[in-house]
């Protein structure tokens, strides 16, 4: 096992005339600038300088420094540009024993950490990234919300979480086909940097909207932002309960919004898009995986033609109840299938790694180490 400790890269906050259109944020990733930005950048270069280091950085997802369509004294230029430097720095990486499933924890500029998973599947190969560094949705079951809140990810960080991933499955001769912007913090709470990020993937990386899926806990006034968005990506509603008593207990924000409002954001985006509706549901022994549960669920979810994806819970230090046994998620899986309700089982991805959100930055500590294959 080789053991690094992960630094920490200086903060960059180049001046606004780096993005198209209004500043969001620090730049904090070369996915950050914009194409009008690195125009400016390269001024004093031809024209079609500028294509080759877009190309380079999306198509490609190498750094200008190893463009050798560039000329040297060109590359160490750019090399040396803060607003071209790499945002995610590598702290830890663990690889299942089937290689089927790949998580990273990445240092960001300011020290903060964030995870990324990379899942193979029979099919496709699906990238699970994060939007926030932490998250304030505080739902006790998750560990990403047992460590609270630390800020927003950019937009180019999210897009270098998806170059990273895209590169690490084409190394393995995989093709990455779908993102999920599920891992850590909710997505609708960074809105503005999560739709950028959105429109990159789709427009500079050519991944289709029906292989992009923005997953919510149930922030409302967002799910209506998203029905307005001429670009029709899937949603993803984190339910977990189907009753306002226990989801209050489980998604604390349901106090905010609750099921009702939720639905109605709901049936606005399935109008506005015509896309399949999905809810996400962590099957809690003796919690939310009771025949009542599947009953209750069953109500919201057949109006709306929602498909059900059912996870076991994976154990967290910080929360004591546990996943569901097998074959109470079988019965639980039957049960909404004879109430007339498209569900699934997904299996847990990596538990032997620390797959689920959060885990993997709670288990690393403040030193940064870097590994080889784990068994699953």
């Amino acid at each position: 096992m080789k053991v690094t400790v992960a630094t920490a890269l200086e903060l960059r906050e180049p001046t606004s005339w780096l993005f198209g259109g209004p500043t969001l944020g620090p730049m904090v990733s070369r996915y950050d600038l914009s194409q009008d930005g690195l125009s400016r950048l390269l001024a004093d270069e031809p024209g079609y300088r500028v294509r080759q280091v877009w190309e380079g950085l999306h198509d490609h997802g190498v750094g200008p420094d190893q463009l050798t369509v560039l000329p040297k004294r060109l590359r160490a230029r750019l090399a040396a540009e803060p607003a071209l430097r790499p945002g995610l720095d590598c702290a830890l990486e663990t690889v299942s024993e089937g290689g089927d499933t790949v998580k990273w924890l990445w240092a960001l500029h300011d020290g903060r950490r964030i995870e990324t998973v990379l899942m193979h599947y029979p099919r496709r190969s699906t990238v699970c990234i994060s939007s926030q560094a932490g998250c304030a949705m505080g739902c006790g079951f998750c560990a990403t919300g047992q460590a609270g809140f630390d800020r927003h990810l950019s937009t180019g960080e999210m897009v270098e979480q998806v170059v990273r991933a895209r590169a690490a499955a084409t190394t393995s001769g995989r093709r990455l086909s779908n993102v999920v912007f599920m891992g850590m913090g909710e997505p609708l709470a960074n809105y503005d940097h999560v739709w950028a990020a959105a429109l990159r993937l789709h427009d500079d990386l050519g991944l289709s909207a029906r292989h992009l899926t923005i997953s919510t806990v149930g922030i409302v006034p967002g799910i209506r932002r998203l029905a307005g968005e001429h670009l029709p990506v899937n949603l993803a509603v984190s339910l977990h309960a189907a009753n306002d008593g226990l989801r209050d207990e489980l998604v604390p924000i349901n106090r905010r919004y609750p099921l009702a409002t939720v639905v109605e954001a709901c049936e606005a985006y399935l109008g506005a898009h015509g896309r399949r509706l999905s809810f996400e549901w962590a099957l809690i022994a003796g919690v939310n995986d009771r025949p009542t549960d599947a009953g209750e669920l069953a109500r919201l979810a057949r109006p709306l033609a929602a498909h059900v994806n059912l996870i076991p819970l994976n154990p967290t230090p910080g929360y004591p109840a546990r996943g569901s046994a097998p074959e109470q998620v079988r019965a639980f899986r039957d049960r909404l299938r004879d109430l007339g309700v498209n569900a699934t089982v997904r299996r847990n991805r990596g538990t032997g790694i620390d797959a689920a959100c959060g885990q993997l930055r709670a288990g690393a500590g403040e030193a940064a180490v870097t590994v080889g294959r784990l068994p699953d």
